[in-house]
């Protein structure tokens, strides 16, 4: 952009100067010059959003008769292009604005307005035209809904199916290594490996379900509500058409909302969709929490696995190597909950017909869908897909455990079994041999009822 060369543009204010080459108009300069707050402007995926139902509205506006065809099509043709990211540089006013987010409405409607202009030869107008049977006020709640349902849609959902079958390969892969299990970090009855993975794989599919579940209240929109909720000035039929035409341009089924004067008011889906966004960082920090105690070591930890060895992991210790996928993933499920604190407090600051804070809620609530489509490929392609198992390390602990005696109870009873554990650790000993010279259990009877690899698979060992 030319900060030397000015046209003169106005609005209802009055006039003021823009940048000659900019695509924009007086009331977006009025946003430029008002928000100088943080040089963050509107996410990608929210002005493509904006291009999608500026493109729907105005072909709804002409099935209703209500716009030229030829002015729809030069609009139309001007949305794709904003939708597309041709014109991104076009919209530059930062996050933190009006908090209906009318400067970004208005913003796309001026550069669309003066795209479609020269397309057709003939005047658009940004209000009358590319805002026509639209308000600030239902349209940037529909762009909410819009751009968080496709950024699910296209990228979160197929991340997760990915991380899903990941883990699924790779308990196919190992799934048979029994190892010992652990609560309160502490030794415990052994487990599988393959049964460690089930439990990881089956809260990143149990988040898909969730978001699935979520997409049906995500995916209802407030278009034709106009500025309180009653539809003034927007053809009874518009909001319906509009739901239909996103629809088949994104694959998505939406939807007129039943109650627009919720969809206006309130942001109570973009909540409840951070909402799950935050159960998944919880699950996605479990899942690298694990990893890094599996890998943690290797001689002083535990050493079960080891992740592949991405980059040099010190700046002064030679060889050291850190498990930084698993970190970074921590990291991303952190600022995700920081995110949803701040999805939720813009949620409660619906004032009667309006909600005030949507431009920051949705900013956080695409970052949290980009982060965690991002983290989860990594973590399944640069961490589970490849970490290898020490086996030989696994196996010199599992049959060493002496809370392997939990399979006695049935047979010797609690306190005779807690005899025995606690004889085990303190001398150092083999679990069966210390059972063997406290009860009358002969060595098959022993061998058989501490198999770690049978005690895997629970139920009363006869």
């Amino acid at each position: 952009m030319s900060n030397k060369a000015y046209r003169i543009e106005h609005d209802s204010m009055g006039e003021l100067q823009v940048p000659e080459d900019a695509l924009w108009g007086a009331t977006t300069q009025r946003a430029v010059e008002n928000f100088p707050i943080s040089g963050i402007p509107m996410p990608r995926q929210f002005i493509a959003a904006l291009g999608l139902v500026k493109w729907a509205s105005a072909g709804a506006n002409a099935e209703l008769g209500l716009l030229k065809n030829d002015v729809a099509i030069a609009i139309q043709k001007a949305s794709l292009e904003v939708a597309g990211g041709s014109y991104d540089e076009h919209f530059p006013i930062d996050v933190f604005q009006t908090g209906s987010g009318t400067s970004s409405n208005m913003n796309a409607n001026e550069v669309i307005a003066h795209l479609a202009s020269a397309s057709l030869g003939a005047q658009v107008h940004p209000n009358d035209h590319v805002n026509m049977s639209q308000s600030s006020n239902d349209a940037i709640p529909t762009c909410v809904h819009v751009s968080a349902a496709v950024a699910i849609h296209e990228h979160l959902l197929p991340a997760l199916r990915h991380l899903s079958a990941t883990l699924k390969k790779k308990a196919d892969e190992v799934g048979d290594i029994v190892k010992t299990g652990r609560t309160h970090l502490m030794d415990a009855m052994p487990v599988t490996l393959g049964q460690e993975l089930d439990g990881w794989r089956a809260q990143i599919d149990h988040a898909v379900e969730r978001l699935n579940d979520t997409m049906g209240r995500l995916t209802a929109l407030a278009m034709g509500g106009t500025a309180v909720g009653t539809g003034i000035n927007a053809h009874p039929k518009f909001g319906d058409k509009v739901a239909v035409l996103l629809g088949e341009r994104t694959g998505i089924d939406f939807k007129s909302a039943e109650s627009k004067f919720e969809g206006l008011s309130s942001q109570d889906a973009a909540v409840e969709t951070s909402g799950q966004l935050r159960v998944l960082a919880v699950s996605l920090t479990k899942i690298a929490n694990d990893l890094r105690w599996m890998n943690s070591g290797p001689l002083a930890g535990i050493g079960e696995i080891a992740l592949p060895a991405l980059q040099p992991g010190s700046s002064i210790m030679p060889g050291k190597v850190n498990p930084v996928i698993p970190e970074a993933v921590a990291q991303v499920a952190a600022q995700v909950i920081g995110n949803d604190v701040t999805i939720t407090m813009a949620g409660q600051s619906g004032n009667f017909q309006l909600n005030v804070m949507i431009p920051v809620a949705i900013y956080n609530l695409l970052q949290s869908v980009e982060l965690l489509a991002n983290a989860s490929v990594c973590l399944a392609d640069k961490a589970i897909a490849g970490f290898e198992v020490n086996v030989d390390k696994i196996n010199a602990v599992v049959g060493r455990n002496p809370i392997l005696v939990t399979a006695l109870n049935p047979v010797i009873g609690y306190e005779l079994g807690a005899k025995i554990a606690k004889k085990a650790y303190a001398e150092g000993r083999a679990l069966k041999d210390v059972a063997k010279e406290l009860t009358d259990l002969s060595d098959d009877e022993l061998d058989r009822l501490l198999d770690p690899a049978a005690l895997t698979e629970g139920g009363i060992k006869n």
